[in-house]
C-alpha cells in the first residue's frame, strides 16, 4: 500500500532534503524514524529537493508498506523524529500516486529584513543596508510571465531533462521592514527560485531596470543573472495534487 506523509522542517541543519553522502539530510532522518517503528526499511519519494538550509512549510513524499497504517503514527513519528522536523499527516493513495510527478504546483516565499533584524537571522536575507524598490522589482515579476525557458536561472551541470517552467505567480509584498516575494509553477529547476531572487534585488537596488530581465532570460546563460540569494531566506510552502 502506498502512503502519502505531509511534513514541515528547519532545513538550518541538513544538507538539503535529499539524501547525501556523508552528510545529513531530512530525508535521512524522516526514513530513520519510519523505519524504526514499523520494524521494516522504508524509503521516501519527495515532492521535490530542496537545497541546503531551505525550510519547509509544507512537504509532502509518499512511502510503500504492508501494514495498515493508524493515525497514531504521525504522533509516533513526531516523538521519534528531531525537533526541527514535524509530520502533519498520513494518509493512503492510490498505489501509483507520486509524489513528485502528479504534483500539479509548488510554491515558495522568500523572505528579506529591511531591519537588522535579531529574530530572523535564520529565517530572512538581512538587507538592512540597502533601499529596495518594491515596485520596480514588481515590474520585473511581470515579464517572468511571458517565458517558459529558465535556463539563466538553472544550476549548472544538473541532470534536468528540461528547464522549461510554467509560472503562475510572481509577486513581492512589503510589510513594514520585511518583503515577501511568492512564486508558484508547474515546476522549478534546482536553485532557480533563489537565483530570481538575487536578480531582483539588483532591479530593486538600481542595479539593472526591470527590462533588463528580458535580455537576461533571453541569454539563457546563468552567468547573465544575478547572484543566488542565501537559502536561509527561502520556504517551500504549498505543493499541489488533485486527491481523489
Amino acid at each position: 500500500m502506498r502512503y502519502f506523509i505531509e511534513f514541515s522542517y528547519n532545513g538550518k541543519n541538513y544538507f538539503g532534503y535529499q539524501i547525501q553522502p556523508k552528510e545529513i539530510s531530512v530525508q535521512e532522518e524522516l526514513e530513520r524514524a519510519l523505519s524504526t517503528i514499523l520494524r521494516e526499511s522504508i524509503k521516501t519519494t519527495g515532492a521535490g529537493r530542496t537545497d541546503t538550509g531551505v525550510h519547509a512549510k509544507k512537504m509532502f513524499a509518499h512511502f510503500e508498506t504492508e501494514q495498515t497504517l493508524s493515525d497514531q503514527l504521525s504522533h509516533k513519528l513526531n516523538s521519534f523524529l528531531p525537533a526541527d522536523i514535524s509530520v502533519k499527516r498520513i494518509f493512503k493513495v492510490k498505489d501509483d500516486f507520486h509524489a513528485r510527478f502528479d504534483a500539479t504546483f509548488r510554491t515558495y516565499e522568500y523572505y528579506i529584513s529591511l531591519d537588522k533584524n535579531p529574530f530572523t537571522q535564520d529565517s530572512a536575507w538581512q538587507l538592512w543596508r540597502r533601499n529596495i524598490d518594491v515596485k520596480k522589482m514588481n515590474d520585473a515579476c511581470k515579464i517572468l510571465f511571458e517565458y517558459e525557458d529558465f535556463t539563466s536561472f538553472a544550476k549548472l551541470h544538473t541532470d534536468n531533462k528540461t528547464n522549461l517552467c510554467k509560472m503562475y505567480k510572481a509577486e513581492w509584498e512589503q510589510h513594514g521592514s520585511e518583503l515577501k516575494f511568492t512564486v508558484s509553477a508547474n515546476r522549478f529547476l534546482r536553485n532557480m527560485v533563489r537565483a530570481i531572487v538575487g536578480t531582483m534585488v539588483e532591479v530593486g537596488s538600481g542595479k539593472m531596470q526591470p527590462e533588463d530581465l528580458r535580455k537576461v532570460i533571453e541569454n539563457k546563460n546563468r552567468n547573465s543573472a544575478g547572484t543566488s540569494a542565501p537559502a536561509h531566506g527561502l520556504f517551500l510552502v504549498d505543493v499541489g495534487y488533485e486527491f481523489e
